[in-house]
């Protein structure tokens, strides 16, 4: 080896200590700051909330501030109001932060399983909940620590429901998701979406149900993809692929692309199957087959036959089973549940949509579905 490259390997490992550094002083700082708004936002709430601050005097001090300290910026009227916002929407006795308490003690919320995935990866401390509530209170404003106050902004803004803040909070955390991100997935109605695909999976008994709620949505949105109406297969396929980064984006992270029109050889023939991934955390394959009209039973015949050959002739020993999602234009719940009744193959059936979808109609779908399983469990 030569000396120059001796000496830029060196060299890289002191940048890579640079780097760390200021990663971890930015960390530092944004905590430092996400903190004092949280003081802030709670010695206006309880001034105000016990009588002895006004409307006016809110004003007042934005007023002081600007005119005492004019190098200070954020603190206007506004500003203090959002912190106040900040600290009754998780301080030790917000509906929010009860919540998170008590869906982790009783583990039967739809968010428990986003709760006990996403700390994990955050910090293995939070698996073991404290019994004292001041204690447990620290873990989580060390969660809310690591997300920016313009990140919170956004959250805050956009969700008026505890789940939702808690769902959106979680996700941005441990995603790392950017403020235009975390913009993009409320409008999306990641959320609704998500929950809906939970309760679906309910009614399935295949392997499926053993992996965790948090991988999968229904419907998926494309609404990147600016397709016609009348779009083909072979269109919404070369959208997609030409959107691939948008596409994982939608899909989520932990999906690796391993290509479309995946060949797959049985007896004499090829088969192509439209669109390949593997999921890193799974440890799988993942097989996207796409429809642009509404589900039909027989869809799931060439969707299992297609894992078959996967799990055959492609997966590695090592890997668990391939995992099938078929992308229908539209399904009636009750076909997808007589279809799924004895279908063996791990296997989804999901929607997708190409523009945003009102998260109302998502809402009424997800209580309908709920009303429907209690029917069937009665």
């Amino acid at each position: 080896m030569s000396n120059n490259s001796i000496e830029n390997k060196e060299f890289y490992e002191v940048v890579s200590l640079i780097k760390e550094a200021r990663n971890r002083v930015y960390a530092k700082a944004n905590a430092e700051l996400v903190l004092l708004y949280f003081n802030v936002g709670q010695i206006v709430s309880n001034k105000i909330e016990s009588g002895k601050w006004g409307e006016n005097t809110v004003q007042e001090l934005a007023n002081f501030v600007v005119i005492q300290h004019p190098e200070l910026s954020g603190f206007s009227r506004r500003g203090l109001y959002r912190m106040k916002q900040f600290y009754q929407t998780y301080g030790i006795n917000s509906e929010c932060f009860l919540l998170w308490v008590s869906v982790k003690k009783a583990n039967v919320s739809p968010l428990a399983s986003y709760l006990k995935t996403f700390e994990n990866k955050i910090n293995k401390k939070v698996s073991a909940l404290p019994t004292q509530l001041e204690t447990s209170h620290s873990i989580f404003l060390d969660i809310l620590f690591r997300l920016s106050w313009a990140n919170h902004l956004e959250i805050l803004s956009s969700c008026k429901k505890c789940e939702e803040q808690l769902f959106y909070l979680m996700n941005a955390v441990v995603e790392k998701w950017s403020m235009r991100e975390i913009r993009r997935q409320i409008k999306s109605a990641y959320f609704e979406r998500t929950m809906l695909s939970n309760e679906q999976k309910k009614n399935v008994t295949t392997p499926l149900t053993q992996i965790q709620d948090n991988i999968f949505k229904d419907p998926y949105i494309f609404e990147f993809l600016d397709l016609p109406d009348g779009h083909s297969e072979k269109e919404l396929e070369k959208a997609l692929i030409l959107n691939l980064q948008k596409f994982i984006l939608e899909i989520g992270k932990g999906f690796a692309y391993m290509g479309s029109q995946y060949r797959l050889q049985v007896g004499n023939k090829d088969y192509y199957s439209d669109l390949l991934f593997y999921h890193r955390d799974l440890q799988c394959l993942v097989l996207f087959e796409l429809k642009i009209e509404e589900f039909e039973p027989e869809f799931l015949g060439k969707l299992n036959f297609y894992l078959e050959a996967l799990d055959r002739d492609v997966k590695r020993p090592t890997e668990n089973p391939s995992i099938g999602i078929l992308l229908c234009k539209g399904k009636d719940t009750e076909v997808v549940e007589y279809a799924m009744a004895r279908n063996i193959s791990p296997a989804i059936i999901a929607d997708y949509e190409t523009k945003l979808i009102d998260k109302k109609l998502l809402l009424n779908k997800l209580h309908q579905l709920v009303e429907m399983l209690n029917k069937t469990e009665m």
